[in-house]
C-alpha cells in the first residue's frame, strides 16, 4: 500500500489543480452578463430559430454513414502497412473487403440515404 501514496497524492493535486484552475476564472474575473454574450454562436451570423429544433433523420444517418466509413478505413491501413508480407491472401481479403464496402455505399445510395430533401 505504501507504493501507492505518492499515486494518491498526484491524483489528489491534479483533482485540485483541476477544480482551481476552472474555476479561477469565474472567481476573479467580472461578471457582466449581457444579451450579446448570452446569445448562441452561429459562425457569426444572426441565430435562425431556436435551439430545440428537431433534426432529420437523415441528418444523423449521414453522420453515422460517415463514421462507418472511417472506422473501415482505418481497417486498411495496417494492411497497408504489412501488404507486402501478406502476399495474394492479404489481397484478395481487402479486395473482398472493399467489395463489401462498395457494395454498402450503393445500396445507400440506392435507398436515398445521402439524398437531402
Amino acid at each position: 500500500m505504501a507504493e501507492y501514496i505518492a499515486l494518491l497524492i498526484l491524483v489528489g493535486i491534479a483533482v485540485f489543480l483541476g477544480l482551481l484552475l476552472t474555476n479561477l476564472s469565474g472567481i476573479t474575473g467580472p461578471l457582466r452578463p449581457n444579451r450579446i454574450k448570452d446569445s448562441p454562436y452561429e459562425s457569426g451570423m444572426d441565430p435562425v430559430g431556436t435551439a430545440r429544433d428537431r433534426f432529420s433523420v437523415k441528418f444523423y444517418l449521414v453522420g453515422m454513414f460517415f463514421i462507418l466509413f472511417d472506422i473501415e478505413l482505418v481497417f486498411m491501413y495496417p494492411w497497408a502497412v504489412q501488404y507486402k508480407n501478406l502476399g495474394w491472401f492479404g489481397f484478395v481479403e481487402m479486395l473482398v473487403f472493399v467489395v463489401i464496402l462498395f457494395v454498402g455505399f450503393f445500396y445507400i445510395l440506392k435507398k436515398g440515404g445521402l439524398k437531402w430533401e
